[in-house]
């Protein structure tokens, strides 16, 4: 009787203790819901919906002549929200839609994507991916006529999803000062220079957390659209660009060297018309790692002794038909012995004569004769001549000059010879180009410009001018004569193979030992500065060629070939850098004009100036001409696409223009006309084949 009492009271006990239990979980929903109901519903909404940003449109990256070098395009992810068709549209739409996107995307088939589409129907999924891989704006307008997907976003429950993906329709050209900027905001060139302005201003939408994690836009009305970014016009000539990069690679390949750079400069703008910087990553691919003209630091060798030679001319009365005794090739400053390229010396020899065979011992022992008991003097003019600090250029990552001054830690007897040939500090070589760039300029140096402008469309926004940086870099009378030794380079000196007959160049060669574990190796910085037509400047280039290998280490036999391939390519082309003909042309008695083949307007043109009765068969572009008596016949020279075209017996600016119009790299030697063309006419020929012109 005791057992049976005992186990009812625990029976009584654990249904009093359940009923407890019950009444508190009832207890507890009803104060949830009624006294913290506002609570949970607002946190509820936080955890569903939040606001999140939306990336603006990424401006546009131009050329000078409006060509783009970087833009973003629009991809899309599709999904599809299943709760907004009707029933009907569902139905009768739902097989065409299963098809075609297993059609499209190729990785389901058609069952296994109607059955995706039918499960999000039944469980009211209101945002599901179709497919992560992201398609392109024709294949989205594509989509937006394909069953239910037609009946738009609320009636058909198609979603495309828009991201910006950066594009550069000229691939690697440029590259590295285009540049980039990456998810943590850290980049290189105009990229991240001009971040802010290309980069507009972020949006914020609404978005609701959806089943499976993802997140679908709410459009209300405090959402905030994003502020597209402007663009920015570069002054990059595209076709100069791509020759510069061409030419820098061939020579780098032929020397197999580690690294290049070349940079074209406008004289009186400073404008940046082409700049290439390359690197070997092995197995002869070369790529844009680093932009050497901008932040990399060198000692720049001889090409600095323009800079040596201003001061001594400047601040001497030296004349440059005074002799210096450079010896047998070799003399004592201290315990270093500065040596001369040539065994045996130059001997006795005018200072003129000194610059144009680049004499290390020369310039050596001017600059101690003259400046050894005052070396301060010597560094001020280094410091007027803007080669000591930043030159503030448009885009990041500039280097600093690491110039030495007396009474500092390192420098000794020998700090000041070394410097007058080029050693024992650095600079980038863009403060380089920028010096001899101020020659070119009558003594004006400017600030080398990237950036010609930003624009909201065809609106300027901001425009920028050629910045001044020093309007005088010395006298007048030391200008001409810095000329006269610059074009005695290419004339009588270290760079007469440069020289043609077409138009003069003014440069300096420069081979600087590269400084390795703190001391000089057998590998070299070879170089050429210069501008070009000497007569009336236009251009200034600098190249730059490091450690190059074989039998060639000067800078005349490697960057040299660079600097002339260049201007030769220029020249063809800028029709405004040709002198005047003679307008008093007398035609010997017997000879008929050259007049082979070429562009109809232009030999028509040529003719009747000549007074040369000319005849055509017809109006066409091109033409090859044939000799009637003394007439000139006409013929259509065809030009077919896919076909090699017959370019010979033209001038080489109208052979380059057909040529590359229809895809094809010319390389060509010589001068005139064109005489062989390595691919016969009539051949098929592929985009980017090279294709060889020899002149005669």
């Amino acid at each position: 009787m005791n057992i049976k009492r005992s186990i009812l009271l625990r029976v009584r006990i654990a249904f009093l203790a359940v009923s407890i239990f019950a009444c508190s979980i009832v207890f507890k929903v009803v104060y949830i819901q009624v006294a913290e109901g506002e609570k949970w519903k607002k946190l509820s909404e936080e955890t569903l919906f939040d606001y999140k940003k939306v990336k603006a449109t990424r401006g546009n990256i131009y050329s000078d002549n409006g060509s783009l070098l970087a833009t973003s395009l629009p991809f899309y992810v599709v999904a599809f929200d299943a709760t907004m068709p009707s029933e009907g549209v569902f139905r009768k739409g739902l097989d065409s839609l299963s098809y075609l996107l297993s059609r499209f995307y190729k990785d389901k088939s058609a069952l296994e994507y109607k059955g995706l589409l039918i499960d999000a129907r039944k469980t009211d999924k209101q945002y599901i991916i179709l497919n992560h891989r992201l398609i392109n704006y024709q294949s989205k307008k594509k989509m937006s006529n394909w069953p239910i997907f037609r009946e738009g976003r609320y009636r058909g429950g198609s979603i495309f999803e828009k991201k910006n993906i950066r594009y550069r329709p000229f691939a690697n050209l440029c590259h590295r000062t285009i540049g980039f900027v990456n998810e943590n905001g850290k980049g290189a060139g105009l990229e991240f220079s001009f971040n802010g302005v290309l980069g507009g201003t972020d949006g914020e939408f609404l978005f609701q957390r959806i089943a499976g994690g993802s997140w679908k836009p709410i459009f209300v009305a405090n959402n905030i659209n994003a502020i597209d970014g402007l663009d920015l016009q570069t002054t990059i000539d595209v076709n100069l660009q791509d020759v510069a990069e061409t030419a820098l690679k061939k020579a780098m390949k032929d020397h197999d060297a580690d690294d290049g750079t070349v940079v074209v400069m406008e004289v009186n703008t400073g404008a940046i018309k082409a700049i290439s910087n390359l690197s070997a990553n092995g197995n002869g691919i070369y790529s844009e790692e680093f932009n050497h003209a901008v932040g990399g630091s060198f000692e720049p060798g001889s090409v600095f002794k323009l800079a040596t030679m201003i001061a001594l001319l400047e601040e001497t009365k030296i004349q440059l038909s005074d002799e210096i005794d450079t010896g047998n090739g070799e003399y004592p400053f201290y315990n270093v012995k500065v040596r001369d390229h040539i065994e045996g010396g130059f001997g006795r020899i005018s200072v003129q004569r000194a610059f144009e065979v680049s004499s290390n011992i020369a310039m050596a022992k001017l600059v101690d004769k003259n400046f050894g008991l005052r070396p301060s003097r010597f560094v001020e003019y280094l410091d007027k001549l803007n080669l000591s600090k930043p030159l503030k250029l448009q885009i990041a990552g500039e280097s600093y000059p690491k110039i030495k001054r007396p009474n500092q830690k390192g420098w000794n007897g020998i700090t000041l010879p070394w410097m007058s040939y080029g050693y024992g500090f650095e600079m980038s070589p863009l403060h380089t180009l920028a010096l001899y760039n101020a020659v070119a300029n009558d003594g004006v140096m400017i600030k080398p410009m990237f950036i010609k402008a930003i624009k909201k469309a065809d609106v300027v926004v901001e425009e920028f001018d050629t910045q001044i940086i020093n309007p005088k870099i010395c006298s007048y009378k030391t200008l001409l004569q810095l000329k006269t030794l610059l074009e005695g380079v290419v004339e009588e000196g270290t760079a007469s193979n440069l020289k043609n007959s077409y138009f003069k160049i003014a440069g300096k060669t420069g081979t600087a030992q590269i400084l390795e574990n703190g001391s000089y190796s057998r590998k070299y910085t070879t170089s050429f500065i210069g501008y070009f037509p000497a007569h009336s400047p236009k251009y200034s280039i600098l190249v730059l060629i490091k450690n190059p290998k074989g039998i060639f280490q000067y800078g005349n036999s490697v960057a040299g070939p660079v600097f002339k391939e260049i201007a030769d390519n220029i020249y063809a082309r800028d029709l405004q850098l040709h002198l005047a003909m003679n307008n008093n042309v007398v035609m010997k008695a017997g000879f008929f004009p050259v007049i082979k083949s070429g562009k109809q307007s232009d030999l028509v043109m040529l003719c009747n100036e000549l007074g040369i009765s000319n005849h055509s068969s017809g109006d066409q572009e091109w033409t090859r001409t044939a000799i009637a008596g003394n007439s000139v016949v006409l013929k259509k020279n065809l030009i077919i696409k896919n076909l090699m075209p017959n370019v010979q017996g033209m001038m080489l600016r109208d052979a380059i223009y057909i040529l590359e119009q229809n895809g094809l790299q010319v390389s060509f030697q010589g001068h005139g006309r064109v005489s062989e063309q390595s691919i016969s006419s009539g051949t098929k020929i592929l985009k980017g084949q090279r294709v060889e012109l020899n002149l005669n």
